[in-house]
């Protein structure tokens, strides 16, 4: 943690001895906000019991649509050690979790790693999702290698103009394509199911499409689809949930997506060729759908 450069934004905190890095978070341990049992994310993850999803609090992207605005700023969360997160895997075992659910975790791969093997070493076999924002630096998921087995990544951008304006990352597209490259490397372009239909090894790249912003959403799907065919699932998010917060700086994001812009992705992608993958069905979009992050678990 002393010159912190896990991430892209390689902003060298002194995160040990307190100072915050531009992922919001810095101090001794994990910060943490909720670890439960968790049905929303793609079936291959959720299954029938739901995925152990354990929910960092701080985020080096800073979207300013993010659902989890709070604990993406790190304004929400419980600091606990590395042991402790090691118990919690044991724990979300013994629930009947479909599988260890790591949510924004960049900023904490090395304590994440540790705690992984600690609870490895105690009896835990579910695989490790490491469901991150795509904006990953190389040598970090490097570090990841034989403790990560299903990378559930987005791919935002595929432009440096709308990552800047949006995520002040001009860099991401770049950065992306880069990891998701070290993911499918990892992975040897194999997905893995076992006999329930839950993930056990692969990658599956979600794209959260934006009101206004179809095009963009098209020349991610293309890109991913014509870089990585079938060695890859592609996720098609109609999710975006727009916040008063954004409407007057950014106007064009203050409604949520028609069906009418949703459906034109989805037969775009199926044009393509693409037949590994999944789409959302009914009204998605909506507070409803975002955690309590109310300390449960920790």
């Amino acid at each position: 943690m002393e010159g912190c450069r896990l991430c892209p934004r390689e902003c060298g905190a002194d995160r040990k001895k307190g100072e915050k890095g531009l992922c919001s978070v810095s101090g001794e341990g994990v910060l943490v906000a909720r670890a439960a049992l968790h049905q929303w994310e793609e079936p291959c993850i959720s299954g029938e019991t739901g995925s152990g999803a354990v929910f960092f609090a701080g985020c080096p992207l800073r979207c300013v649509y993010c659902q989890n605005y709070d604990l993406a700023r790190g304004k929400a969360g419980k600091q606990i050690s590395v042991r402790r997160l090691s118990e919690i895997f044991l724990e979300l075992q013994e629930k009947g979790a479909a599988n260890i659910n790591l949510v924004t975790p960049t900023h904490y791969t090395p304590e994440i790693i540790r705690a992984v093997r600690t609870s490895r070493e105690q009896g835990l076999f579910l695989p490790i999702v490491y469901n991150c924002s795509g904006y990953e630096k190389v040598e970090t998921l490097r570090m990841l290698k034989g403790v990560v087995d299903v990378y559930l990544t987005d791919f935002k951008y595929m432009d440096k103009e709308t990552a800047a304006r949006y995520s002040k990352a001009p860099d991401y597209p770049k950065a992306a394509k880069a990891a998701l490259e070290e993911m499918t490397r990892q992975t040897e372009g194999e997905t893995v199911f076992d006999g329930d239909g839950i993930m056990k090894k692969g990658v599956i790249v979600r794209h959260l499409l934006l009101p206004g912003h179809l095009k963009h959403a098209k020349a991610v799907i293309k890109y991913v689809y014509e870089t990585y065919g079938d060695q890859v699932y592609l996720s098609l998010m109609n999710q975006y949930t727009p916040f008063s917060r954004t409407n007057e700086e950014f106007p064009e994001l203050s409604r949520k997506v028609t069906r009418r812009e949703y459906e034109r992705l989805v037969d775009y992608a199926l044009l393509l060729g693409v037949d590994h993958g999944f789409i959302q069905e009914g009204e998605t979009a909506g507070e409803s759908f975002i955690p309590i992050f109310d300390g449960e678990g920790l």
